[in-house]
């Protein structure tokens, strides 16, 4: 039988590394996540995830699978990470990709990379909640929820000042590309 604590070292221990012909790279290896930029990605440009504390964003970081996007020169430039068991359920959070390297293909590259992982792992169900990116995600796969009713959370972030407000709405959107 399976430890919870090796099943969770097996999900992060598993690499991957996916390289394009045109020197992008993605990798799952934690020490090359360049957490300051990362934070303040999130921090300052990020909708969905601004005003979020730095401490909360290296504490979602640690419990999380995490895929940097890095430059053929090796600087960081996009970001995503998948909260899962690694069994049964994921959820795809904090999709982003620096302003200067959008429109290249990186954001559904990175989320077909996500994806593929997690299938992988034998993941049958992802979620991810979105604002402005279906068609991106629509790309690899994603789908509305076919029974949202299903579907019920607590969300206790204030409420959201960003783009597009739903009246009477806190944000509910993660993942933006």
């Amino acid at each position: 039988m399976i430890s919870v604590a090796l099943a969770a070292g097996i999900i992060q221990d598993l690499r991957v590394v996916h390289r394009r012909d045109d020197g992008y790279e993605i990798d799952t290896a934690p020490e090359r996540i360049d957490l300051p930029r990362v934070q303040h990605w999130l921090t300052t440009d990020a909708y969905w995830a601004q005003g979020r504390a730095p401490e909360a964003i290296e504490r979602s970081i640690a419990g999380s699978v995490c895929f940097g996007v890095y430059a053929p020169g090796g600087a960081q430039v996009g970001f995503a990470r998948a909260v899962t068991d690694g069994a049964t359920f994921a959820w795809i959070a904090d999709v982003y990709v620096a302003r200067d390297h959008r429109g290249l293909g990186i954001g559904t590259w990175l989320a077909h990379a996500v994806r593929d992982h997690l299938f992988d792992l034998g993941v049958p169900r992802i979620v991810l909640a979105t604002m402005d990116a279906h068609g991106v995600y629509a790309k690899v796969g994603f789908a509305p929820l076919v029974n949202p009713d299903r579907y019920m959370e607590i969300d206790r972030r204030p409420p959201f000042v960003g783009p597009a407000r739903r009246s009477g709405a806190a944000h509910t959107t993660n993942g933006e590309i």
